[in-house]
């Protein structure tokens, strides 16, 4: 049997606020997702 495992990644707070400074720098906002893995057991 086939198990798929979905792991969430967050990001960085180090990094979220560089990307964040630069969005407002650029007068944009900011749309951040957050993302994830899906690994198969056994491979």
């Amino acid at each position: 049997m086939v198990n798929i495992i979905k792991q969430e990644i967050e990001m960085e707070t180090a990094l979220k606020n560089k990307v964040e400074f630069i969005c407002i720098f650029c007068n944009t906002p900011p749309i951040i997702y957050n993302g994830s893995i899906r690994t198969i057991e056994h491979t």
